[in-house]
């Protein structure tokens, strides 16, 4: 399953989060009680789930009426959250939760030059946040949101000035800006602030991957929540729950451009790149500064290798610099391998066939080099032939499997 969080009609808040969940599935009642408990512990919560009207669009709101007992430093609040209990909120849910007001604590010590012991909750009221990070958290558990691949597309802020304790300032708050960096994001379409750090917070971890647009879905589930204001356009937060029909993973691609390397370096570089963890190396020639003939080194690998990677480009080349495109999209199709006999010269031998496939649809299959390589050594046939003996082979393969 794939899911999409889409604030780019009127921004992102908790309770509208929370609205939307509801308005896909999960049970109002149960929400409101659990975000009742949880928010009691920081002050007076009462929460009402009801259908509205948004300009024409039926969503669902959740209404948080609350007061805090008085501000709470992060360390404590992060403690009582740790401390409540309820028979339905699991590690998973308070996890989130947690790292959802590490997130909003984090961008308060930055904007504030403050350490995090030091940090209160004054503009995000203690109550109200609890409420709403708990209930997104327990609907993401509840409609599968963790174990699936969720996408954030960009996100109205809203415009105009809005009165916080530090005084008169402008749309977006401070803190909502902060936790937004390097996410897309979107001016108006309302003078109004449309996004809160709560919301940005649950939104900055809970989704995947950013995208400018909807990613290849098949949509199962929709879900509207409603926001607060009644505004000109529908005010409204859109999830999706789908399936994609091509898996899906990110990939981090490497460049640099090298003008004084020699070919046995370049050919060495290639080898090493594979060995610490690239997936791909690719070498093009190019035209570098001043007009010098060079070659463009471009590696794709996973994120989480990406610095080992980068630092074997460092060494093994000479490059003073590496350019870094971060989490590029990539649709891949399945692969599998199949083992299979083939007769080459009247004598049986053992091919491993890679297999590509779109759901239950094959579309690409060939021979693992290796081992048409050693059977063409071995046999002394054409090394061209034992692929056309493997692919005939295969083929007769799958045609007898269907047919049983």
């Amino acid at each position: 399953m794939v899911m999409i969080i889409d604030p780019q009609q009127a921004g992102i808040s908790g309770n509208m989060i929370v609205g939307a969940l509801v308005n896909m599935g999960t049970d109002p009642e149960i929400v409101s009680e659990i975000m009742e408990h949880y928010g009691s512990h920081f002050g007076d919560v009462k929460i009402k789930i009801k259908e509205v009207n948004k300009s024409g669009i039926s969503a669902t709101f959740a209404d948080v009426k609350c007061s805090d007992h008085e501000p709470i430093a992060f360390k404590k609040l992060l403690n009582t959250l740790d401390e409540i209990r309820h028979e339905m909120v699991n590690s998973n849910i308070l996890k989130f939760a947690l790292n959802t007001f590490k997130t909003i604590a984090k961008a308060e010590s930055k904007i504030h030059g403050l350490n995090l012991d030091e940090i209160h909750f004054h503009e995000v009221g203690a109550a109200d946040a609890v409420a709403d990070v708990i209930g997104a958290a327990f609907c993401f558990n509840e409609l599968g949101f963790y174990d699936n691949k969720v996408y954030g597309l960009p996100t109205a802020l809203g415009g105009g000035r809005i009165r916080i304790k530090h005084g008169d300032m402008t749309v977006p708050a401070p803190a909502t800006l902060e936790i937004l960096k390097n996410a897309p994001v979107i001016g108006g379409p309302e003078v109004y602030e449309l996004t809160t750090p709560t919301g940005a917070a649950i939104l900055i971890n809970i989704v995947d991957e950013f995208s400018y647009f909807y990613p290849l879905i098949t949509n199962r589930r929709i879900g509207y929540g409603a926001g607060k204001l009644d505004l000109e356009t529908p005010n409204i937060l859109r999830i999706i729950k789908g399936e994609s029909p091509v898996k899906t993973d990110k990939v981090t691609i490497l460049e640099t451009n090298l003008d004084n390397t020699t070919g046995e370096i370049v050919g060495n570089t290639f080898n090493r790149l594979l060995e610490v963890g690239a997936l791909d190396v690719t070498v093009l020639p190019t035209i570098t500064k001043k007009n010098r003939p060079g070659q463009l080194l471009r590696v794709v690998t996973r994120p989480s290798d990406c610095a080992v990677v980068a630092e074997s480009i460092i060494r093994e080349t000479g490059t003073l610099g590496v350019r870094v495109q971060p989490y590029i999209h990539r649709y891949i199709a399945g692969r599998k391998i199949v083992p299979i006999k083939v007769i080459i010269n009247g004598k049986e031998e053992d091919v491993r066939i890679k297999v590509g496939m779109l759901e239950n649809e094959i579309i690409n299959y060939s021979p693992e080099f290796e081992d048409a390589n050693k059977i063409s050594k071995n046999t002394g046939v054409p090394l061209k032939d034992v692929i056309k003996k493997s692919d005939a082979a295969f083929k007769d393969f799958i045609e007898n499997k269907n047919e049983d």
